[in-house]
């Protein structure tokens, strides 16, 4: 399976239709290089722009959402639009989007842990909370969002529903990149699975992103890297090799703690 992950920077100056007709082309402009293309965390706004959520906050089946299954369905690819701010019920969510080749949703997910320690996201969002896996040809994906990354019981929650993979857009600020890159590798480590981790470049309200989008296999070892400017990461996936991992070394088969009857959404 090929895999194209989009840095893209949040310029805060573009209008936000601009933004989404730039990024849709970036997806189209995908189209015969990847089977999944990747967005980051909150590009239609800005992950630490906090004051603009609730202007920018749009239903589950806004402008985003169109824009972006428009997209997927010209590119012809699986399409993680990343997130963005949904508006239901009276609630705000952290929300990101997979649609399938022709268009369709074929899962969303609510970011479950909110970042901010009781300000920004942590008190203007609410907290999804299900766990989310969507069924590719050949591969099953595990659903997180940027913060999510620190928090391996939801990845090990994954893997107990069938994931082979992770996908983590995120909108990580570049004073901890180090540990972005670090929780990347062990998740992939500690899950035998494959990472794809998406960030965004340049700067929002103020944060400099950390950008460094991030592919890791099953063994811990890294396929492709960004740097901190805007930038596309092509990678190959194999999901045999998740199998083969975790035969060839099954540590998985050894946990004690923490095993549970598997739970959560499929798309």
């Amino acid at each position: 399976m090929r895999a194209s992950l989009i840095q893209i920077a949040v310029d805060p100056d573009e209008p936000v239709d601009a933004r989404r007709a730039r990024a849709a082309r970036l997806v189209r402009e995908e189209s015969g290089h990847a089977d999944l293309v990747v967005l980051p965390e909150l590009w239609t706004v800005g992950a630490f722009a906090s004051d603009l959520f609730a202007a920018e906050s749009e239903p589950l089946n806004g402008p985003t959402h169109r824009a972006m299954a428009e997209a997927a369905r010209d590119a012809g690819v699986w399409l993680h639009a990343g997130s963005f701010v949904e508006a239901e019920g009276g609630a705000l969510y952290n929300t990101s989007l997979v649609l399938s080749p022709d268009g369709e949703l074929a899962a969303s997910y609510r970011k479950i842990h909110r970042f901010g320690f009781d300000k920004g996201e942590a008190v203007l969002m609410a907290a999804g909370e299900d766990l989310v896996t969507v069924d590719l040809p050949h591969l099953t994906l595990g659903v997180g969002t940027c913060y999510d990354l620190r928090f391996p019981e939801l990845f090990r929650g994954l893997v107990d529903a069938g994931a082979q993979a992770f996908v983590v857009p995120a909108g990580w600020p570049a004073l901890r990149r180090a540990h972005w890159t670090l929780l990347a590798k062990a998740r992939a480590v500690e899950n035998q699975a494959y990472v794809l981790a998406c960030g965004t470049a340049g700067t929002h309200a103020g944060v400099e992103q950390a950008g460094h989008s991030i592919v890791v296999d099953p063994w811990g070892e890294v396929l492709a890297e960004a740097g901190p400017d805007e930038e596309i990461l092509r990678v190959v996936l194999d999901p045999a090799k998740v199998t083969a991992t975790r035969e060839q070394f099954p540590a998985l088969k050894d946990r004690v703690l923490g095993v549970a009857t598997p739970r959560g959404r499929r798309g």
